[in-house]
């Protein structure tokens, strides 16, 4: 979904919720903030929210992080996200290529070379020379329809999902990957 279909705020998937605050936060419980923390459904960017004391989300929900009714939003990276929210990252980015499957599978549809020796394909993990020559030989001869026509038509790539879920987190984990084909950066627009 694009900004503009979601009425050009940013939809996202909640990883967390901490109601008291983060437990390292050494402030009285009194002061610290009710946060939330999501995942961008677009862009996969991270994002912690202070909550009102009265906001009714959970995790699972999916939100809009441009809601006015939250104090503030901030993008943070992979290693500031608590524990759990890291733990949950992997179960929503999953959720979210299956929910999104049509955009996924177009990926392999429309990837084009980043360089001369480089392919966008290439850049998934488990995508050598001779498998990313594959996909493109079968989707010039009819494009992709699912994950399930992708496995039959292209012998040697088992789970195309699994391998879209395993660069999704590696470039959310990792701050210094050359090119992201998923995760879009703060100076990314």
């Amino acid at each position: 979904m694009s900004d503009s279909e979601s009425g050009g705020g940013i939809e996202a998937v909640v990883l967390d919720v901490l109601p008291h605050g983060r437990s390292d936060d050494d402030r009285p419980r009194y002061q610290k903030e009710p946060l939330a923390f999501a995942t961008g459904i677009e862009d996969f960017r991270l994002y912690e929210i202070v909550l009102d004391e009265d906001a009714d989300v959970s995790f699972g929900d999916r939100i809009d992080v441009t809601d006015r009714s939250f104090q503030r939003v901030d993008e943070v990276e992979y290693e500031d996200l608590p524990s759990g929210a890291q733990s949950e990252l992997e179960y929503a980015v999953e959720d979210l290529v299956e929910a999104e499957a049509e955009r996924f599978v177009d990926f392999f549809n429309e990837a084009q070379p980043i360089t001369l020796r480089l392919h966008q394909l290439n850049l998934l993990p488990g995508i050598g020379k001779k498998l990313r020559n594959t996909i493109l030989d079968e989707r010039k001869r009819q494009p992709f329809e699912s994950f399930e026509d992708l496995e039959e038509r292209v012998g040697g790539l088992h789970s195309p999902r699994e391998v879209l879920v395993e660069r999704i987190l590696e470039e959310l984990r990792e701050d210094d990957l050359k090119y992201r084909i998923f995760v879009r950066e703060e100076d990314q627009e």
